[in-house]
């Protein structure tokens, strides 16, 4: 769908602007594909005001701000302007539902009244019969000292070892990733800002994932060789890549393709 201008609006389009720009920049469409990672046919299409290519206003608004930003303007009035060709910024979505099964939390299970009333009346009758048993021995005990003369005891050498000591605990690992496989790849992505749509597939080009990403939640992908990525809002995505931080300046909104090995961290 093309935007035009309306009669009581005589701004250029957000298009004409990103095109004068660039040709005042002296940018081609390939270089601003190629610095941006924004897709030829895309970068045709907002020039021209067409952002159904796109892929939804969430995503427009991050390929202006990119687009924007590498031919010199400040992306703020372009999408202030975009915001308000297209009824303004929409509502945060509601989290996606596909992750609620993750956190379903166990139902809590009702104390067993009658359960533990058996075990206090067995505890007790326990106790009760110890402390005959033992009131009798003690007795008798007693009677053998006295008949026999007091016996001396024995102290333990200082060298003597009266048990195995106990082997000490590990340290816990600062990450639950850390002890990621080493014969594959393991990604862990987590969203910490917003909702992030994200697609994941394995070194053979099987889907493993495609979908929103809801801030809070985190998925982990393993494969024998190769993960390859494509994020759709990559500056709410945190990166773990075979139990490293991956350190990234990724843009909110910018959209990232990326491709991690078995050996270290390397973007795609």
């Amino acid at each position: 769908m093309s935007i035009g201008n309306s009669p009581e609006d005589d701004r250029p389009s957000i298009g004409r602007s990103l095109q004068q720009a660039r040709i005042a920049a002296g940018l081609t469409v390939d270089e601003v594909s190629s610095s941006t990672r924004v897709r030829i046919p895309i970068v045709h299409g907002i020039e021209e005001d067409d952002f159904s290519r796109c892929g939804g206003d969430v995503y427009a608004r991050g390929h202006i701000g990119t687009f924007a930003r590498a031919v010199g303007l400040d992306p703020a009035p372009l999408i202030e302007q975009f915001d308000a060709d297209h009824g303004g910024r929409p509502a945060p979505t509601p989290a996606a539902p596909l992750f609620e099964a993750e956190r379903i939390r166990p139902e809590r299970r009702r104390p067993n009244w009658t359960a533990a009333m058996v075990a206090a009346i067995v505890a007790v009758v326990g106790f009760v019969g110890f402390t005959m048993f033992s009131g009798n021995s003690g007795a008798d005990k007693t009677k053998t000292q006295v008949a026999e003369g007091p016996t001396t005891s024995r102290s333990p050498s200082p060298n003597h070892t009266t048990g195995k000591p106990a082997d000490p605990k590990p340290n816990p690992s600062d990450s639950a990733i850390a002890a990621v496989p080493k014969d594959k790849v393991t990604v862990k992505l987590s969203a910490v800002d917003d909702t992030s749509w994200i697609s994941a597939k394995s070194h053979n080009g099987k889907l493993l994932f495609e979908g929103n990403l809801t801030k809070g939640d985190s998925k982990t992908f393993t494969d024998d060789r190769q993960l390859d990525f494509i994020l759709g809002n990559a500056g709410a995505i945190q990166l773990f890549v075979n139990g490293k931080e991956v350190q990234n300046d990724f843009q909110p909104g910018q959209v990232e393709r990326l491709t991690y090995t078995k050996g270290d961290p390397v973007t795609g």
